[in-house]
């Protein structure tokens, strides 16, 4: 049996050129190996996988080249690793200086690489100071970690940094195509994408995982093959979530995330994974933004095709739900209810239930198909649909023009009115939009005479009855609230005043209503301030007493109300109400049984008759 080599091992940069994704770091070195500016101690830093050592190796090999060398020389007796997580005493760094005085046999520079360097404990990063900072000309440290805030401010100073940045998806991809060519291996790009999103940013992880998978699937890499052996969620189950979602199917949405579950999925996982994919729809909805979508060009445009069907207030919405059930799933004594739950929310966003008015109108529109009908007085022999010059004819120019109004009027309010003429005469519809600025008053007096009567248009100084009032904005809405009060106000001073007799029990009757109102709709305060004293009659003045200031100020507050109802309820205008203050009628109440029984006895004497015959106790 051959023996295997990983591709980790096998396809190891052997070349600054092979280095994927880090050329900004390579072509710095390059330039400084030709133009003789490389520093004698560098630190290469940053997340795991991503080629520090591999540069380190590549870095040791090519300072040492002059051209007289084989091309594939590796100068290893030259190049000296070290391990910092299993060497990091004092007498291990004490070894390395004494090494550090003798120079090379073959070559110009004896390279020593440290990893995991941040694994040095403080002495002997001390006891490392003074020959990192001038060390013989033939030496060059490479210091490698993953955790530059663990050493010391006195080595980071000593030293030239150079922070190596994550894999994207592209490069990832784009190097596994590459193996998967040399191998001859047919793999799916798709799967080949899910594989660098799995590796998350480490060139060593994407190979790990890409020998996996082929041990698993054979020649061929499909993208179902590799979720499945990965066990991760792929875009399309998270598409056909999000299709569930916006078509408000949550029975089905419930199985789908049973389904999910049963395969061994974190519903943490799943969750997070909704909002990233929301993410995703939203960066597709902006060509600028399209580009941050790190998929293969199959997804994208399954992307994009979602993306056409949702809004931002949607996603945006959704991205809230999901990061909050995000955050409180490790809280949660009951996490798949949370998650439940949260997936009903987003599929509710855009969905009212059986009470969603179809229509998102202020006005109804039936309120406008039913046009006004106005009845032209005419004759039998006249029965026809009268044009707008026989209107004028018939009604004058200064009536027709005020009941018809121009085209550009047209978007306005109709107002049912109806002119009635003598018996003789029939009653043909005409549809005429108004903005209820026309008042047609009938006299049934006149039902004899041969002419019309006249409509009559009402006179007002505010222009704000003769403009179009939309009612998609606030000011709108107070000019129509403004309107129909100086319309209520106009009404008001044209009723005639009332003036009914009335007595005191029907003045109580109406003032139990009041506070029995009052109660229903929660003003408890101002209910209690009207039960403490029954009011009196005095011709038209009605008087109450009560016991102080405040509560003489608090319904001082509610007096419109109380005597808008007082004078409908008793039919007279001319009441007035009186409040006076006496704190000598502060009403008493009843805290213990015995005061309570006071009270009673006090309403119904046989009760004290009742307790002594049976010998009852309080």
């Amino acid at each position: 049996m051959e023996h295997f080599v990983v591709s980790a091992r096998k396809y190891r940069p052997q070349t600054f050129k092979d280095v994927v994704g880090q050329q900004a770091i390579t072509n710095t070195l390059l330039n400084a190996i030709e133009h003789n500016h490389l520093a004698q101690a560098l630190l290469f830093t940053g997340p795991r996988g991503v080629g520090k050592t591999t540069c380190a190796r590549i870095l040791a090999k090519m300072i040492n080249h002059d051209g007289t060398q084989k091309p594939d020389e590796d100068f290893a007796f030259n190049i000296f690793e070290l391990d910092a997580a299993s060497n990091n005493s004092v007498d291990d760094i004490r070894n390395l200086i004494d090494q550090v005085r003798i120079p090379p046999q073959v070559g110009k520079y004896k390279v020593y690489i440290i990893d995991e360097v941040h694994m040095l404990s403080t002495s002997a990063f001390n006891a490392f100071l003074k020959t990192l900072e001038e060390p013989p000309k033939h030496a060059i440290f490479i210091l490698a970690t993953t955790e530059k805030h663990k050493i010391i401010p006195t080595i980071l100073s000593r030293c030239q940094i150079f922070d190596f940045k994550r894999i994207t998806v592209t490069d990832a991809r784009k190097y596994l195509g590459y193996i998967a060519e040399q191998e001859g291996i047919e793999a799916e790009e798709e799967a080949l994408h899910i594989i660098a999103q799995k590796a998350d940013g480490a060139m060593r992880d994407a190979l790990s995982i890409y020998d996996r998978v082929v041990s698993f699937s054979g020649a061929k890499l499909t993208r179902q093959a590799v979720t499945e052996n990965l066990n991760v969620l792929d875009y399309e189950t998270y598409l056909n979530i999000t299709q569930l979602i916006l078509d408000n199917n949550i029975p089905q949405l419930l199985v789908d995330f049973n389904t999910i579950l049963s395969q061994g999925f974190d519903g943490h996982h799943f969750i997070s994974g909704i909002a990233s994919h929301f993410r995703d729809l939203l960066v597709c909805k902006d060509q600028r933004t399209i580009e941050l979508l790190e998929v293969g060009e199959t997804a994208k445009a399954n992307y994009f095709k979602q993306s056409q069907q949702t809004s931002h207030s949607f996603l945006l919405k959704g991205i809230e739900m999901a990061n909050d059930c995000d955050l409180k799933y490790k809280a949660s004594r009951n996490q798949r209810l949370l998650v439940e739950l949260c997936l009903m929310q987003l599929a509710s966003i855009n969905f009212d239930g059986e009470k969603k008015k179809p229509e998102p109108f202020i006005i109804s529109p039936k309120h406008f198909e039913n046009s006004l009908k106005v009845s032209v007085p005419v004759s039998a022999e006249e029965k026809k649909v009268i044009t707008d010059e026989e209107f004028s004819t018939k009604f004058g120019q200064t009536e027709a023009s005020a009941l018809i109004p121009d085209k550009a009027s047209e978007e306005k309010e109709i107002l049912p009115t109806e002119i009635k003429s003598d018996s003789t005469s029939e009653e043909i519809p005409i549809q005429i939009p108004s903005r209820e600025l026309v008042s047609i008053s009938e006299n049934k007096e006149t039902e004899n005479t041969e002419t019309p009567k006249q409509p009559e248009v009402l006179s007002t100084e505010n222009s704000s009855f003769q403009k179009k009032v939309s009612g998609l904005s606030i000011k709108s809405i107070q000019q129509k609230k403004e309107i129909l009060a100086k319309k209520q106000g106009e009404k008001a001073a044209q009723n005639e005043e009332m003036d009914e007799p009335i007595n005191e029990t029907q003045l109580h009757a109406a003032w139990d209503e009041y506070i029995h109102r009052l109660k229903n709709k929660g003003s408890k305060i101002l209910a209690s301030i009207l039960e403490t004293d029954m009011p009196k009659l005095n011709g038209k003045v009605i008087s109450i007493q009560l016991p102080a200031e405040t509560m003489k100020k608090e319904l001082e507050r509610s007096t419109n109300p109380l005597m808008l109802f007082l004078k409908k309820k008793l039919q007279n205008t001319l009441i007035t109400l009186e409040i006076e203050v006496n704190e000598q009628v502060a009403k008493k109440y009843a805290f213990t049984d015995m005061e309570k029984f006071n009270k009673l006895k006090e309403q119904n004497p046989l009760l004290e008759k009742l307790r002594t015959t049976f010998d009852l106790d309080i």
